[in-house]
C-alpha cells in the first residue's frame, strides 16, 4: 500500500508495471480540472473501489499521500505544521501529515496540485479516526460527502441483519450521491465485471501471501507485502491493470520458489533464512528502508502480517469479491477488514498464523499514534505466547512522524528477540 517505495530496490515487471499503475492514477487525479474527471476522496480499509469506477470517479486515498510523503522525508515538517495549527501531539499522524500537505500547497507525490475532490466517501471501519478526519476534510473542501456505517464485528461475525443494514445504506445514500457527484446512472452489470476482475486478482494475491508457507519463504509478508498489496487495496481492484499486475507477480514469486530463492530486499538478494516471524501493526514509513534492513541482515524474514490484510482478509478467510451478489460482497468486504473484527478474532488470527506459517513467534511492531492497532496489543502477545508456546516481542515506532523512529532501540530490542528465539530452540533441543 505504497506510493513510491520502488526506489534503489531491485525492479521486476511487476514493480515496473505498479510503478506505471500508480504514476497514472496520480495524473488521472491531478489533471482532474482539465479533463472534467470527478475525484473522490476516501480509505483503504473498507473502499469502495468497484463501485466507484461505476461512475468513472478517481479515488484519491489520503492514507497513501501521507506514507508517500514518509518515504520522501517530507512528513515532518507536515506534522510540525499541523501541531502549530492546534492538533495534538497525539493524534494519528497521517492526519496531520495530510492536513499539514494541504497547508503547504496540497502538492501531490508526482508534484502537481492535488485538487479539491468532488466527494467525501467514507466507509467506516473500525477506525474512529476517519471520522474526525473526514470532519475535517468537510470543513475546508465544503463539498457532498457520504458515510456508509460498517457494523463493527463485536461478535465476530457477520449477520444478515448487519448485511442488510450496509446493502440499504448503498442503494439508498451511497449510490444516489455518486450518481449526483457524477451525472452517471449506477449500472450493476458493470459492477459484476469489475468483481469478476476483483476476484481473479484476488486469487493471484492469496497463492503469493501463502508461498511464505514453503521454508525457505519466497517473500516476505510485510515488508515485501507493502508492494504486494498497493494495487489492490488502493485505486486498482477491479481493474484490467490489476489483473495483470497480480498475474505478474505470481508468476515471479513461481520463478524464485522453483528455484529455492527467498524475498528480494532493497540490498538485494536476502542471505540465509533464520528466523520466520509473524508481525502484527503497520510498518514505520519515514525509515522504511533502514527498517527493513534491521530484519533482513539478520536473517529474519516476516511470513505473515496483520498490516498485509488491513485492506482485506483475503488470505486467512477466503473472502473474495463475489460478482453474483455484487452489493452483499461490498458489503461483507467492508465489515471483513482487519481493523473492523474484534480483539479476540485478531488474537486468535495471529496465533493461527504463527502455527500455519511455522513462525518462530509473534512481533509486535506498535503504532504510537494509532490506536485502531495499538489497543489491546499488549494482551494479543501474551494470548499468541500462551496458545503456541512461541516468544513474542514488542517494538514502538510510528506511522509517519520521524521523531518516533529511534533506530538503536529498534535493533536492540529485535536483537534480544532473536536471542530469546534461539534459546527457544535450544531449550527445545534439550528438551527433546
Amino acid at each position: 500500500m505504497c506510493a513510491d517505495v520502488t526506489t534503489d530496490v531491485i525492479k521486476d515487471a511487476s514493480m515496473l508495471k505498479q510503478k506505471e499503475m500508480i504514476a497514472s492514477n496520480y495524473d488521472k487525479i491531478t489533471s482532474a480540472p482539465e479533463t472534467g474527471v470527478k475525484v473522490s476522496s476516501t480509505f483503504v480499509p473498507g473502499n469502495l473501489n468497484e463501485l466507484t469506477m461505476c461512475f468513472d470517479i478517481a479515488n484519491n486515498l489520503p492514507e497513501i499521500n501521507a506514507l508517500s510523503n514518509a518515504m520522501r522525508k517530507k512528513t515532518g515538517a507536515m506534522i510540525s505544521d499541523a501541531e502549530k495549527m492546534g492538533h495534538s501531539e497525539d493524534v494519528c499522524t497521517y492526519v496531520k501529515a495530510d492536513l499539514g500537505m494541504m497547508a503547504k500547497g496540497n502538492i501531490a507525490p508526482n508534484g502537481k496540485p492535488m485538487p479539491n475532490p468532488d466527494m467525501l466517501l467514507l466507509s467506516y471501519t473500525g477506525c474512529y479516526t476517519f471520522l474526525k478526519w473526514f470532519e475535517l476534510l468537510r470543513e475546508q473542501y465544503k463539498c457532498p460527502t457520504v458515510m456508509l456505517h460498517v457494523p463493527y464485528e463485536g461478535e465476530g461475525k457477520i449477520t444478515k441483519n448487519m448485511r442488510d443494514y450496509v446493502v440499504k445504506q448503498l442503494k439508498e445514500e451511497v449510490i444516489p450521491t455518486m450518481e449526483q457527484v457524477s451525472g452517471v446512472k449506477f449500472d450493476i452489470d458493470r459492477l459484476r465485471e469489475y468483481m469478476k476482475d476483483s476476484a481473479k486478482a484476488e486469487d493471484d494475491l492469496v497463492w503469493v501471501l501463502q508461498s511464505a508457507k514453503n521454508v525457505r519463504s519466497p517473500i516476505d509478508a510485510y515488508f515485501g507485502a507493502v508492494y504486494y498489496i498497493g494495487p489492490i487495496f488502493s485505486a486498482f481492484r477491479g481493474t484490467k491493470d490489476a489483473v495483470e499486475y497480480y498475474s505478474l507477480l505470481r508468476s515471479e514469486i513461481e520463478e524464485r520458489l522453483a528455484k529455492g530463492l527467498g524475498p528480494v530486499t532493497p540490498e538485494g538478494e536476502m542471505g540465509e533464512e533464520k528466523y520466520r516471524l509473524v508481525v502484527e501493526g503497520p510498518p514505520n514509513w519515514t525509515n522504511f528502508r533502514e527498517f527493513w534492513k534491521m530484519f533482513h541482515e539478520d536473517g529474519a524474514v516476516v511470513v505473515a502480517s496483520s498490516y498485509s490484510k488491513v485492506g482485506g482478509v483475503y488470505d486467512y478467510d477466503g473472502f473474495r469479491h463475489d460478482p453474483q451478489n455484487p452489493l452483499e460482497s461490498l458489503a461483507e468486504y467492508c465489515m471483513g477488514c482487519y481493523t473492523n473484527r474484534n480483539l479476540p478474532d485478531r488474537t486468535t488470527m495471529m496465533a493461527d498464523l504463527v502455527e500455519e506459517y511455522q513462525a518462530d513467534g509473534l512481533l509486535i511492531n506498535s503504532i504510537k499514534s494509532c490506536n485502531s492497532f495499538a489497543a489491546g496489543e499488549l494482551l494479543m502477545l501474551r494470548e499468541v505466547e500462551a496458545r503456541t508456546g512461541k516468544p513474542g516481542a514488542f517494538i514502538e515506532t510510528d506511522l509517519v512522524d520521524p521523531r518516533y523512529f529511534s533506530p538503536a532501540n529498534v535493533k536492540n530490542r529485535l536483537e534480544s528477540y532473536f536471542q530469546m528465539i534461539e534459546q527457544k530452540r535450544q531449550g527445545g533441543a534439550q528438551a527433546a
